[in-house]
């Protein structure tokens, strides 16, 4: 399950984030199809039917481009297929926001909605990370999601902020009947790893190397059956616990990505990125930016305040690159 995420880059630095090496080897930086970098807005607590950076192979948009190229688009989350033909994508009947990797084969639904799969058209969406709620006694806890940061290369165009998630999914285009076009997409879930399970039994497909990444967006080159190997559950991701403002797809502030500290009962382990964020939040006091993307929230005394900071730099700026975090270890019950 994967119903809530946040991204908090500005369209340049998701770009910047994304450099990849081409098929020379030379680092480039995906760019926004065109509009899409005003389309896209940064968010905390990003839901179903909002819009998020997807990137894809340019050669969806160029038919004379290379497959192995990339481009960033923006996209709705909840897949409208092609072939729907209601005036209005809200009155879409089915849950489409994820697919399960082990029905979207085989079952007639999936095989009628999921016919993007089998016709190339894969992407990878983006995000700093994802929500989860753990049920435990009749309660709800939500944790925060995200790959353990490392010390990037430098070479000039790298990114040296904070790693996105690279999550496998599968997108369509969906023509009005006023003749404009709706992109959209879907995110491919699997059995939960190890490290995460305890939280909840199922978790986006991540795709963890730029090889995979690669593998997946280049259609032309990868069939579909080789492409579905790169799908299954990893452990290099790690996570804090967070507060229940984020249950609340309303409230867009900082906080929603804040550390907290449960009680000893069932107090988990933070990672080193978890300890590091929280010791940012409460001890670090950084200039205001500029330009704000968010207004500040009031402080909440239950959790970890935070600056009044928003857009990308809340994350990366606190970080110090460390070695691979590792992930929490099980609560006791």
């Amino acid at each position: 399950m994967c119903g809530r995420t946040a991204c908090t880059l500005a369209p340049d630095d998701v770009s910047r984030a994304c450099s990849y090496k081409d098929k020379q080897g030379k680092r480039k930086c995906p760019q926004w199809r065109d509009g899409d970098n005003q389309k896209y807005q940064p968010s905390y607590n990003k839901t179903p039917q909002s819009t998020s950076p997807v990137l894809l192979s340019l050669k969806h948009f160029q038919k004379d481009a290379d497959s192995s190229e990339r481009v960033l688009a923006a996209m709705r989350w909840g897949l409208i297929p092609s072939w729907f033909n209601e005036a209005d994508p809200s009155k879409m009947q089915y849950s489409t926001n994820n697919c399960r990797s082990d029905t979207m084969t085989d079952k007639v639904l999936y095989k009628s909605i999921m016919a993007p799969l089998f016709k190339g058209k894969r992407c990878v969406v983006l995000a700093d990370g994802f929500y989860e709620w753990q049920r435990q006694n009749g309660e709800k806890q939500p944790y925060y999601i995200y790959f353990p940061q490392i010390k990037a290369e430098q070479d000039g165009l790298c990114w040296d902020g904070w790693r996105l998630l690279t999550m496998a999914g599968l997108f369509d285009c969906w023509e009005a009947p006023n003749g404009e076009l709706l992109y959209s997409y879907t995110i491919i879930t699997v059995d939960s790893s190890k490290s995460m399970n305890w939280i909840h039994d199922r978790m986006p497909a991540i795709l963890d190397t730029d090889e995979a990444i690669q593998k997946w967006l280049d259609f032309a080159e990868v069939p579909t059956q080789e492409a579905l190997k790169l799908i299954y559950p990893i452990e290099n991701v790690t996570c804090h616990p967070v507060s229940p403002i984020v249950n609340n797809s309303r409230n867009n502030v900082p906080e929603c990505i804040s550390p907290i500290i449960l009680n000893q009962k069932k107090e988990p382990t933070l990672s080193a990125s978890g300890k590091k964020m929280l010791e940012w939040l409460q001890n670090k006091s950084p200039k205001k930016e500029q330009s704000s993307i968010f207004k500040s929230s009031p402080k909440l005394s239950k959790f970890a305040t935070s600056p009044k900071k928003t857009s990308a730099s809340l994350m990366h700026q606190w970080l110090k690159k460390d070695d691979d975090a590792p992930s929490p270890k099980r609560p006791k019950k």
